[in-house]
């Protein structure tokens, strides 16, 4: 079986994404509901697919500089994708989570898209509803 090649746009089609968002929001060309889908697909693009480093502990206590895709997953390593689920799951780990999402500049951005992309869902969610 071939391994599938990605292009550019095909690794970052989630910031092209992010931008049309942000855009429907400055020019209000976008109904709530267009905001809702595009927001809601940003979002789940930086969380799950956009590619950083792993980040994850090892054993020396320093990040793992691996590929990986996404701020929630890990790399290749099982443990390491049990580590970031555990990150994002139990209470006492959100801090070093929140530690590991700003270690680098695309991790900075990625994360600041994301946060975007969420609140953006939730604005137009409650603009959907009030209408």
């Amino acid at each position: 079986m071939a391994k599938r090649k990605s292009g550019s746009l095909g690794k970052y089609w989630g910031y092209l994404l992010f931008v049309v968002v942000i855009t429907g929001w400055l020019t209000q060309s976008v109904g709530p509901a267009g905001l809702l889908a595009l927001s809601g697909l940003t979002t789940v693009f930086f969380l799950f697919r956009v590619p950083v480093w792993c980040g994850a502990l090892t054993r020396d206590r320093q990040p793992c500089r691996k590929n990986a895709h996404g701020l929630l997953m890990g790399c290749s390593y099982q443990q390491h994708k049990w580590q970031k689920l555990k990150f994002a799951v139990v209470p006492p780990k959100w801090r070093e989570l929140n530690r590991g999402l700003w270690v680098a500049p695309e991790k900075s951005v990625a994360t600041t898209a994301a946060f975007c992309g969420m609140i953006s869902a939730v604005v137009a969610t409650i603009d959907l509803i009030a209408k």
